[in-house]
């Protein structure tokens, strides 16, 4: 009996001790997130490509302009902004471990 509750006693500090040890998924990446707007009139702009190098994933803003990236591994990223009707736009940004990065962009008409 003394050698199965010390077994027990074991394990739990074990499996306490593991679980403990583990980076939590948010701490070990990043994400970056903003909203696209035209730089006149600060109105967001809906479905603009957002392009993110060098990761090559590509989102479009949603009717809000926002857009997010998550899950990204923490590096520098160049992010392209496309909208038909507008100038291409790009910002360079550093995605930092366990951080949500805020990138707000603008665009000017063509």
């Amino acid at each position: 009996m003394r050698k199965l509750v010390f077994l027990l006693l074991i394990s739990a500090v074990l499996i306490t001790l593991n679980s403990s040890c583990k980076k939590k998924e948010r701490d070990m990446f990043a994400a970056l997130y903003g909203v696209v707007s035209d730089f006149a009139t600060g109105t967001t702009i809906s479905d603009a490509s957002v392009l993110l190098s060098p990761s090559g994933k590509t989102i479009t803003t949603g009717s809000d302009g926002k857009f997010e990236f998550e899950k990204l591994e923490p590096q520098q990223y160049t992010i392209t902004i496309q909208k038909t009707g507008y100038q291409t736009n790009r910002k360079t940004v550093t995605a930092v471990v366990g951080e949500r990065v805020e990138v707000n962009v603008t665009l000017n008409k063509n």
